[in-house]
């Protein structure tokens, strides 16, 4: 079986996740960044720990830069991966300064384990598995944190670092390159076996899963139990 005209891949994969969506959005970490009661210390530990997941990312949108087919994708996921990094050095040191806290002490804080389990699985993905999986894989990261960008931007936050958290990833420009990234996933759906789909399918849903334990890992500032 392929996958026609009519059915986009993005819609077959986003379908697949409505309900993780849906919990993203309930859960405490989010709802309190846009009404306030997300406690500092919760937001110092995502922020630190999404540091560490920025360079495991960098690393898994190269190697999609590596497989892709075109020059054009090639030269998009190449430069994303740059800019992945450009985020970690440029958001991640405004927002730790707020927390009183500097780049330098925070890539000494240990690798979380949720942290470790979403990046080892991103790397092992997109390393084995095809072009078509590694995109899959790193597709959640880009898509939703759009989707939440955009829904919590439209509610705004009393606390300067939440809004600038949310104006990033609610704006015009992430929302920009997230487009491209959706419609080089439609392109690679055309003509997919069964088979491939579902691959892509459940990276995709398994990695989607992964971004609800990353931020419900900040909210439990989670360590290693040993």
């Amino acid at each position: 079986m392929t996958i026609g005209a009519r059915t986009r891949t993005t819609d077959v994969l986003w379908a697949d996740i409505t309900d993780i969506y849906a919990a993203v959005l309930a859960h405490p970490f989010v709802t309190g960044l846009t009404d306030g009661t997300l406690p500092h210390e919760a937001f110092r530990h995502y922020i630190v720990q999404d540091a560490h997941y920025l360079r495991g990312y960098a690393k898994a949108l190269a190697v999609c830069a590596a497989k892709a087919p075109d020059e054009h994708d090639l030269a998009m996921f190449a430069a994303h991966a740059g800019g992945a990094i450009a985020a970690e050095q440029e958001l991640h040191a405004d927002l730790l300064g707020g927390l009183g806290l500097t780049s330098e002490q925070a890539a000494a804080e240990p690798v979380a384990p949720a942290t470790r389990a979403y990046v080892s699985y991103l790397l092992a993905t997109a390393y084995s598995g095809s072009y078509a999986e590694a995109v899959a894989a790193v597709l959640p990261c880009y898509w939703i944190y759009a989707r939440v960008g955009e829904h919590l931007l439209e509610q705004g936050s009393p606390d300067p670092l939440y809004s600038r958290w949310i104006a990033t990833y609610g704006g015009g420009d992430f929302q920009a390159v997230v487009d491209a990234v959706l419609a080089a996933t439609d392109r690679i759906g055309e003509g997919l076996s069964e088979r491939e789909l579902a691959r892509m399918r459940e990276h995709f849903t398994t990695t989607s899963r992964y971004e609800w334990m990353f931020w419900d890992a900040g909210y439990r500032q989670e360590r290693w139990p040993v």
